[in-house]
């Protein structure tokens, strides 16, 4: 502990003081020069991309239609990516039911009252519909695979 107690940082902030107001010829030199490799330091550790702004991105825009469509074709766009988004939904709902099947089935095995659990889990988002109503915002919407 003795080492820690002979070094103050004021003592070496007045002993360079001191030094510096010494008359001195070469004082300006020797700063100048000790700026000069202090800057050149950092300029070779600095990356060169975090010394430059950044360019600024190409933005390329690609159309996936053609602009002289008429409103019977995008419609009909329309109506096939709905399909699309309900056959998706009814897969997602379907791998959700069958998460929930096998997790019942664990339960089961390992000694859970699962309907007990499903039970609890509806009276919660009953009352979480409730309380939403009485607040006038939407209940939380579960999230996909639960």
């Amino acid at each position: 502990m003795s080492f820690w107690r002979h070094i103050n940082p004021r003592r070496g902030v007045e002993d360079f003081v001191n030094e510096w107001r010494r008359p001195q010829p070469y004082r300006w030199r020797a700063l100048g020069l000790a700026v000069a490799m202090t800057f050149a330091l950092m300029m070779m550790l600095i990356p060169e991309n975090q010394r430059v702004e950044p360019a600024t991105p190409q933005v390329t825009y690609i159309n996936s239609w053609p602009a002289d469509r008429t409103d019977a074709e995008i419609i009909a766009s329309n109506i096939e990516n709905q399909r699309r988004q309900d056959e998706l939904e009814a897969i997602y709902e379907r791998r959700a039911e069958l998460r929930k099947k096998l997790y019942r089935e664990l339960g089961r095995a390992t000694g859970l009252d699962v309907e007990e659990m499903e039970r609890e889990i509806a009276r919660q988002e009953i009352a979480e519909r409730a309380a939403a109503q009485a607040q006038d915002t939407p209940p939380r919407e579960p999230a996909r695979g639960e």
